[in-house]
C-alpha cells in the first residue's frame, strides 16, 4: 500500500499526521540511498568481472591463433586440413565475441554507473540536505513559539514554512524521478547484455554450418586413426617378433634339406636337396643328395621370384611351400622338415600366405555375396562393419573355392549369417595376390588423392580407374555399384561414403611394402574409395554419353555394335578392336568435355574449334577407321576433311 501524499497546506499546519507521514517518506528514501549504493557496488563487481573474463578469453583466443598443427606424412587429407584450421576459426569467433563484450564493458560505466551516482547524488543528496534544513528551521521556530508567545516571530514563521515546503517538494521529486532514473540505467545495461547475448546466438547460428563441418571431419579422422592403428598395430607387432629382429639385422643365408616336387613323364617324385638361399641375389641353390650310381644330377641354382605357402588341403604332402623362379614356367613345390623349418624358410624367403586369385569362381563368390547382402541385409545396422567369426569366414572360403566342386554353396541356408559373408567378402578381396585397384596405380591414385583441386581429384580418380586391367575394372564397378546401393540406406545401417570408405579402402588398395609411411597413406585409400563411391553416378553418366552400345545388329552373318560419339553415330567390328583404341576416344571425350565447359564459350569460338578438329583429325580418322581384315563400313573414307568436318562436329554437339 502507497504512502499518503504530502499537501504543501499541511506544511503550515504542521501537524502529527504530518509528522509521521514525513518520517514514512523519509525511511522509503533512506532505503532507497541504500538501495543505490549496493547497486553501484554490485554492478561494479559485474563489470570487473565480465573485463576479466573478456580478457581471459582474448588470452585463450591469442593461444589457439599462435598454434599450428604438425602432421606426419607428405600431405593431409581435407578432414585434417579442416581440422588444422579450426583453432584459428574458434581463435576468430572469440575474438569477435569479445569485441563486443569489452565495448560492453567500455560503456557499462556510462550506461549504468555513472547515472545512479548522479542521481544518488543529485537528487538524494539534496534532499537530505533540505531535511537537515527543514530540521534546522523547525527547531527554531518551535523554540520562538514556547518562550515568546506573546512576541512577534513572523520572520521564523516565514523562514519555517519555505523550508517545509521546499524539503516536501523535493522528497516529491525523488519519488516520482527515482522511477526513471532509476530504472532507465538498469534497463539500459540489461538491453546491451541482451543485445551482446543476442549477437552470441547469431554467431552461434552462423557457427553451426562450420561445426557440423568439423565435426564430420573429427569423425573422419577418428575412423581413419582407427583402421591406420589396427593396421600399425599389427605391423609392430611383426616388426618385434624375435623372427622378424633376427630378419632385419641378419643377412646370412637360410641352408638346409628341402624335398622337391619333380614332374617326370610318368609320374611325380620328390627329390631330396641340401638347399641355401641367399637373400641379397635372391638366389637358391640347390645339391640333390639321393644320386643314383647310374645318374649325376650337378648343382641346379635358381632365381627367386615369391614365395607362398601351400595350403593343406591342395597336396597330400606337409609343410610345402611354392617358389616362383625366373628359370621355370611354372612353380616348384618344396616340403620342409617341419612346421617350424617352413615358417623359417618362408620368413627368409619373404613368403606370404595363400591369396585368393581375380578369377571366374571369385566373381561367382562377389557376385553371390552381394546378392545376398542387398537382399537381406542391405538394412543392417553396421552392416560391413561387424565382423564375423575367423572360423566360420574360413569354413565358408574353403567350401566356396573347394577345387573338387568349386562355387556349390548355398549361402540363403542357415549354415550363413549376415556377418559372416560379409567378412569373407572382404576377405576374399584383401587375399587377391594383388590388390583389385593394382600395385602399379597405387602411387597415382594416393597422389590424387592428396591434390588440393577437388576438380582435379575427382577426374584423376575416375581417369585412372580407367586404366585398371579389365577384370579388376569389372569387378570394381560391380563393388562399387553395391556398395553405392548399400550407403543409399545409410539412414538405417549407418553406414555412409565415408564410413564405408574406412572399411574398403584398406581392402581394395594396400602398398606393395608395409611401412610407417604405407599405414599413414590408409586415410588417402578411404578418399579414393569414398571418392568412387559418392560420384560413382556421375562416372556411369559421363561413361554412358562416351560410348553408347545399341543393341547387336546381324550384318553379314556376322555381331556388329553401334557406336556413337557426341552426335555423330557410325559403326565397326569390335572383336578385334584394341585397347588403345578404347583409350584414345577416353582421351578424346575428357578434350570434348573440357571445351563444352569453357565459361565463355561462344558459337564465335567455332573457328577454334574448326582448328581444333584440323589437329586431332589425323587421330580422329584412325580410330574411326575400320580394323584390319574386316568389311568396309560407313565411317571408312579416305578423305581428310570428312574426318576434320565430323570431329568438328562432335566437338560441337
Amino acid at each position: 500500500m502507497g504512502h499518503p501524499p504530502l499537501e504543501f497546506s499541511d506544511c503550515y499546519l504542521d501537524s502529527p499526521d504530518f509528522r509521521e507521514t514525513l518520517k514514512c517518506y523519509e525511511l522509503e528514501l533512506e532505503r532507497t540511498s541504500k538501495f543505490l549504493k549496493e547497486l553501484i557496488k554490485d554492478g561494479n563487481s559485474v563489470i570487473t568481472a565480465i573485463r576479466g573474463y573478456s580478457l581471459a578469453v582474448q588470452k585463450l583466443s591469442q593461444t589457439l591463433s599462435v598454434f599450428q598443427f604438425d602432421f606426419i606424412g607428405d600431405s593431409l587429407t581435407d578432414d585434417e586440413i579442416n581440422i588444422a584450421q579450426s583453432f584459428q576459426e574458434f581463435a576468430g569467433l572469440l575474438q569477435e565475441a569479445e569485441h563486443d563484450r569489452m565495448m560492453l564493458v567500455q560503456n557499462a560505466s556510462d550506461l549504468l554507473i555513472k547515472p545512479l551516482e548522479k542521481f544518488r547524488k543529485e537528487q538524494i543528496g539534496v534532499t537530505k540536505e533540505k531535511k537537515k534544513k527543514f530540521e534546522k528551521e523547525s527547531e527554531k521556530y518551535h523554540s520562538q513559539v514556547d518562550k515568546h508567545l506573546n512576541l512577534s516571530y513572523n520572520k521564523e514563521r516565514v523562514n519555517f514554512y519555505e523550508s517545509s515546503v521546499e524539503y516536501v517538494y523535493q522528497i516529491h521529486q525523488v519519488q516520482d524521478r527515482k522511477k526513471f532514473d532509476v530504472v532507465e540505467p538498469v534497463l539500459a545495461f540489461l538491453h546491451s547484455i541482451l543485445t551482446l547475448n543476442n549477437l552470441t546466438v547469431e554467431m552461434t547460428q552462423d557457427f553451426m554450418p562450420y561445426k557440423q563441418e568439423l565435426q564430420l571431419s573429427l569423425q573422419n579422422t577418428r575412423n581413419h586413426y582407427e583402421s591406420t592403428r589396427e593396421e600399425m598395430e599389427e605391423l609392430m607387432k611383426r616388426m618385434k617378433h624375435p623372427s622378424q629382429i633376427c630378419k632385419m639385422h641378419s643377412f646370412l643365408p637360410m641352408e638346409g634339406y628341402l624335398y622337391c616336387q619333380e614332374k617326370w613323364a610318368l609320374g611325380v617324385s620328390w627329390v631330396k636337396y641340401y638347399c641355401k638361399y641367399h637373400k641379397e641375389g635372391r638366389q637358391l641353390v640347390m645339391v640333390p643328395c639321393e644320386q643314383k650310381p647310374t645318374t649325376k644330377q650337378g648343382t641346379m641354382q635358381l632365381t627367386l621370384k615369391s614365395c607362398i605357402r601351400r595350403k593343406t588341403e591342395s597336396i597330400d604332402k606337409r609343410f610345402c611351400f611354392d617358389v616362383e623362379t625366373s628359370e621355370r614356367n611354372t612353380p616348384v613345390t618344396f616340403q620342409a622338415l617341419s612346421e617350424r623349418d617352413r615358417k623359417l624358410w618362408m620368413e627368409a624367403m619373404d613368403g606370404k600366405e595363400p591369396v585368393m586369385e581375380l578369377n571366374e569362381i571369385g566373381f561367382k563368390f562377389v557376385r553371390k555375396c552381394i546378392n545376398y547382402i542387398e537382399t537381406k541385409g542391405v538394412t543392417q545396422e553396421g552392416v560391413y562393419r561387424t565382423v564375423g567369426s575367423n572360423i566360420q569366414v574360413q569354413k565358408l572360403l574353403n567350401a566356396f573355392f573347394d577345387p573338387t566342386n568349386p562355387g556349390d554353396v548355398d549361402l540363403h541356408s542357415n549354415d550363413w549369417d549376415d556377418k559372416t559373408i560379409t567378412s569373407a567378402l572382404k576377405f576374399y578381396l584383401r587375399s587377391l595376390s594383388e590388390p583389385l585397384m593394382t600395385y602399379s596405380l597405387h602411387r597415382d591414385l594416393v597422389c590424387a588423392a592428396k591434390s588440393d583441386n577437388l576438380d582435379f581429384r575427382l577426374s584423376e580418380i575416375h581417369s585412372l580407374s580407367y586404366k585398371l586391367p579389365e577384370k579388376n575394372r569389372e569387378m570394381l564397378e560391380m563393388l562399387i555399384k553395391h556398395l553405392v546401393n548399400v550407403c543409399s540406406h545409410s539412414e538405417d545401417n549407418r553406414m555412409t561414403p565415408s564410413n564405408m570408405a574406412v572399411i574398403f579402402g584398406p581392402t581394395l588398395m594396400r602398398a606393395k611394402e608395409e611401412t610407417v609411411a604405407a599405414m599413414l597413406d590408409i586415410k588417402f585409400q578411404n578418399i579414393v574409395v569414398e571418392i568412387l563411391i559418392e560420384h560413382s553416378k556421375k562416372v556411369r553418366s559421363q561413361r554412358t554419353q562416351l560410348f553408347q552400345f545399341s543393341k547387336h545388329k546381324r550384318t553379314f552373318g556376322k555381331t556388329e555394335k553401334w557406336v556413337q560419339i557426341s552426335n555423330f553415330s557410325f559403326f565397326f567390328r569390335l572383336d578385334k578392336l584394341k585397347n588403345w583404341i578404347f583409350k584414345l576416344f577416353f582421351q578424346f571425350s575428357v578434350f570434348i568435355q573440357r571445351i563444352r565447359n569453357l565459361e565463355n564459350y561462344k558459337i564465335a569460338s567455332g573457328l577454334q574449334l574448326f582448328n581444333t578438329a584440323m589437329v586431332f583429325s589425323p587421330s580422329f580418322r584412325l580410330a574411326t577407321s575400320r580394323p584390319p581384315h574386316s568389311k568396309p563400313s560407313v565411317a571408312s573414307t579416305s578423305d581428310p576433311k570428312v574426318y576434320q568436318f565430323l570431329f568438328f562436329l562432335s566437338i560441337c554437339s
